[in-house]
């Protein structure tokens, strides 16, 4: 059975975190361990179960955090469903191919069971986040705890604000400071592609383009590697085409490694915003260093670091929110 690594923290990453918890003073490592002190371990057990039933949901669940911390921060708003009167973050555009809201549910009923209105939604997602990149066998890093859960979600907000597929770096780099976070952080967050798979509506456009001279598809985004756009071509038919994955990291989507720099460094990243890395010195920097594959446990770390960082955005604390006793509906 798989296992959750012990921590073993370099110093950098131990200073990124004495930062991040003076910026976000209310969150605490070992949050609940008077109120509910096997929270992390209900959440881990659960977790080893669910990834070694479903290995392709360790992406999805990391893609849940991201998507919940970049619209009104880390408050679990994009687990709740749209009422009569509101339509919620889930049901955005960008957000309809989110997969792992069942998950999420089983592992807040196993922790109301044992410790009824204490853990938050927020903190269920963030933990579950951290532990499918480890059990992906990629790094560990502690989680903070103490986040309240919102009370108000909005798809038109999360349509505004999250990073789309199709963003060049300036536009991505303008999102990624609108919460606090950096260059750096969008480049080594972007490496999170290497886990989960994708449909074609998302890329689809660089494949087809309606505006040759004949007036038919044919025209492919130049910043794709021909070679790969032809085996795309292959698997995702037309702009429409709904019912066919690709691997984001071909070859180990279930695997959390460096491998997906390798692809951008080809040209053969499957978005425009990974292939928007390439385009900016600072990004390229980054993307052709680590593509070299002598840099893992550098990208770990940085990936760590930037994980924490990206955790902590637009928290709630103390007395802000609620804790909801279903994480799909307000209390």
């Amino acid at each position: 059975m798989a296992t959750i690594r012990p921590l073993l923290l370099p110093v950098a990453l131990l200073a990124v975190l004495a930062a991040s918890f003076a910026a976000v003073a209310q969150l605490e490592i070992g949050f609940y361990s008077k109120t509910c002190p096997n929270a992390e371990k209900i959440v881990r057990e659960e977790m080893v179960k669910i990834i070694a039933a479903a290995p392709s949901l360790a992406g999805p669940l990391l893609r849940l955090h991201f998507h919940d911390c970049f619209v009104r921060g880390c408050d679990a708003s994009v687990l709740l469903n749209s009422t009569t009167h509101n339509v919620a973050e889930k049901d955005a555009k960008p957000n309809k191919s989110l997969r792992g809201f069942g998950s999420v549910e089983r592992v807040k009923g196993k922790l109301e069971a044992a410790c009824p209105g204490i853990v938050s939604c927020a903190d269920v997602l963030t933990l579950m986040s951290r532990d499918a990149v480890v059990l992906a066998k990629g790094p560990t890093w502690p989680v903070a705890l103490g986040r309240r859960d919102g009370r108000a979600s909005s798809a038109t907000e999360a349509s505004h604000e999250l990073p789309p597929a199709s963003g060049d770096v300036p536009l991505l780099a303008r999102i990624f400071t609108s919460k606090g976070l950096n260059l750096k952080d969008l480049v080594v967050l972007s490496g999170a592609h290497t886990l989960g798979t994708a449909h074609c509506p998302s890329y689809a456009d660089r494949l087809y383009n309606a505006t040759g001279e004949d007036g038919k598809y044919g025209l492919v985004d130049p910043s794709l590697d021909s070679e790969y756009a032809d085996k795309l071509r292959l698997k995702c038919k037309s702009l429409d085409d709904r019912s066919m994955l690709s691997e984001m990291d071909p070859g180990s989507y279930k695997t959390f490694d460096s491998s997906y720099y390798g692809h951008v460094a080809k040209r053969r990243g499957l978005f425009r915003s990974d292939a928007a890395l390439l385009t900016d010195a600072t990004t390229r920097d980054y993307v052709q260093r680590v593509a070299t594959g002598k840099f893992d446990g550098e990208f770990f770390t940085d990936f760590s670091e930037s994980m924490i960082k990206m955790g902590n955005v637009g928290v709630l604390t103390g007395g802000e929110g609620e804790i909801r006793k279903k994480c799909y509906v307000l209390n």
